[in-house]
C-alpha cells in the first residue's frame, strides 16, 4: 500500500512541468515524490507520448503510472498565443519551471528566462536538452542514447570487439534528470539565502553521462589510454566480475584487500590469500586472469544460492543477477518499501518502485496516482484566477481541454 500522507520536504514548492517523455518529467516526479505541487502541462488530446510507450493496460502505459504519480495535469495548446499566455500566468506564480524541449522552443513562444523573470524574478528554470543551451551542437536533436554515446558510456558497454550495447533503459535521460534535480535544489537554496533571485540550470544529456564516467578522461590525459569495453569485468579493479555457476551467474566483488583474503579462504585457495603479490589491488590486477579462473573453478560446481550463503558467511560482497520477478518478490525491497502498491485512476492495482532517497524526518510518499490528460485543468485554472466562464470560452476555442 502507499505510504501514509504527511508533509514532505518540498511541501509548498510549486513546479510547472513543460517537458515530455523521460528527462524533464523524471526530475519533476522526483520533486513531486517529496511533496512539491507539480502541474504538468500537456497538449490536448493525446498528451505526453509516454502515455502510450511500452506495455499498455486499459489504454495507458504502466510506465506512465510511475513517471507521473503525484502530479496534476492541465491540457493547454501551447501553439496558440492564448495557450502561451496561460502558461506564462502559471509560471509567474511558480517556484520552478522544468522543460526539456529543443533549445530555442520556449523563446519562440515568448517564454525566454529573461521574459519570465521580469514577472517572477525568483523563478528557478531547469532546462534539459541533448547538448545544452550553448555550443556548436546546441540545435541538434538529442535523445538519451545519443547522450550516452557522446558521454562515453556506450563505448564501454558490451563485450570487447563486439557491437556497443545499451544498458536496457534510458539511463542518459535519468542521469540528466537527477543532475537537474540536484541543480534545482541548489538554486532554491541560493535563492532563499541570497535575496530571492532565481536562475537557469542548463543540463545536457551528454554532460550528465560524462560526469559519471569516473577516470575515463584523466586516464586518457595522463597516459593516452582509451578505455575499452570489458564485458562483466571492471578493469583495473580485481577481483570484480560475474562468474558462472551451475544454475546461472553470481557477481562477486572481492577487490578490497581484506575481502580478497576472506574470499580466497572461502573458496579453498589459502595459497592465494597468503600470496604477498596479491595483497594489494595492483598485484591482483596483474594476475586477474588467474584469480578469476580460480573463483570460477569454485563457482561452476555450485548453485547461486549455495555460493551466496557461503560468501555471505565469509562477509564477501556477492549477489545474483535480479530479474523483475526477483525484485518484485525480494523481502528486503519489500521491507524497505521499495515495492509499493498503487491504485491507478483506471481502477486497477499496480506494483511500482518506491521512493529514493529515504528521508527519515520528511519521507516521500505517493499521494495521488498519475492523472489523465487534462484531469486537473479546471481546478488549476480556478486556483490561478480564471472564472468558469473564462475556462468554458477557452475550451470552446480549443486552447485548453
Amino acid at each position: 500500500m502507499a505510504q501514509p500522507i504527511a508533509p514532505g520536504a518540498l511541501t509548498g514548492l510549486r513546479v510547472i512541468e513543460m517537458g515530455q517523455l523521460i528527462a524533464g518529467p523524471f526530475a519533476a516526479k522526483t520533486l513531486a515524490d517529496f511533496g512539491a505541487d507539480v502541474i504538468k502541462i500537456e497538449p490536448p488530446g493525446t498528451g505526453d507520448p509516454l502515455r502510450t510507450w511500452r506495455l499498455v493496460k486499459d489504454g495507458t502505459s504502466v510506465w506512465w503510472q510511475v513517471q507521473s504519480r503525484n502530479k496534476r495535469s492541465i491540457a493547454i495548446d501551447l501553439r496558440q498565443p492564448e495557450g502561451q499566455d496561460i502558461a506564462r500566468k502559471l509560471i509567474a506564480e511558480a517556484d520552478v519551471l522544468i522543460e526539456n524541449f529543443r533549445p530555442g522552443t520556449l523563446e519562440q513562444w515568448g517564454m525566454s528566462y529573461e521574459t519570465l523573470a521580469r514577472t517572477n524574478p525568483g523563478l528557478v528554470m531547469l532546462r534539459i536538452s541533448g547538448y545544452g543551451q550553448t555550443g556548436p551542437y546546441r540545435d541538434l536533436p538529442g535523445f538519451g542514447l545519443i547522450g550516452e554515446a557522446m558521454g562515453g558510456l556506450r563505448h564501454l558497454c558490451g563485450e570487447p570487439g563486439r557491437v556497443p550495447v545499451r544498458c536496457g533503459i534510458s539511463i542518459g535521460d535519468t542521469l540528466a534528470a537527477l543532475h537537474g534535480t540536484i541543480g534545482v535544489l541548489m538554486a532554491l537554496h541560493h535563492r532563499n539565502a541570497n535575496g530571492g533571485k532565481g536562475q537557469v540550470i542548463d543540463v545536457a544529456l551528454a554532460e550528465a553521462t560524462l560526469n559519471v564516467m569516473e577516470s575515463l578522461i584523466p586516464e586518457y590525459s595522463a597516459f593516452g589510454v582509451v578505455r575499452e569495453a570489458a564485458g562483466s569485468a571492471l578493469p583495473g579493479i580485481a577481483p570484480s566480475n560475474a562468474y558462472k555457476c551451475s544454475d546461472g551467474y553470481v557477481l562477486v566483488a572481492g577487490n578490497g584487500d581484506s575481502i580478497f583474503k576472506r574470499l580466497m579462504e572461502a573458496i579453498g585457495r589459502g595459497d592465494l590469500a597468503k600470496d604477498p603479490e596479491l595483497a594489494g589491488n595492483a598485484g591482483r590486477v596483474r594476475r586477474v586472469a588467474e584469480i578469476d579462473a580460480a573463483i570460477e573453478q569454485w563457482t561452476r560446481t555450485r548453485t547461486v544460492s549455495d555460493i551466496l550463503d557461503r560468501l555471505g558467511k565469509a562477509s564477501v560482497p556477492a549477489g545474483k543477477v535480479y530479474t523483475a520477478k526477483d525484485i518484485a518478490l525480494d523481502p528486503h525491497f519489500r521491507a524497505r518499501d521499495m515495492i509499493l502498491r498503487q491504485r491507478t485512476r483506471d481502477g486497477y492495482e499496480l506494483d511500482v518502485p518506491g521512493i529514493v532517497p529515504k528521508l527519515l524526518g520528511t519521507p516521500g510518499a505517493i499521494h495521488t496516482s498519475a492523472p489523465g490528460v487534462g484531469d486537473d485543468t479546471d481546478a488549476v485554472m480556478r486556483e490561478f484566477g480564471w472564472s468558469e466562464e473564462d475556462i468554458r470560452a477557452l475550451r470552446q476555442r480549443g486552447v485548453v481541454a
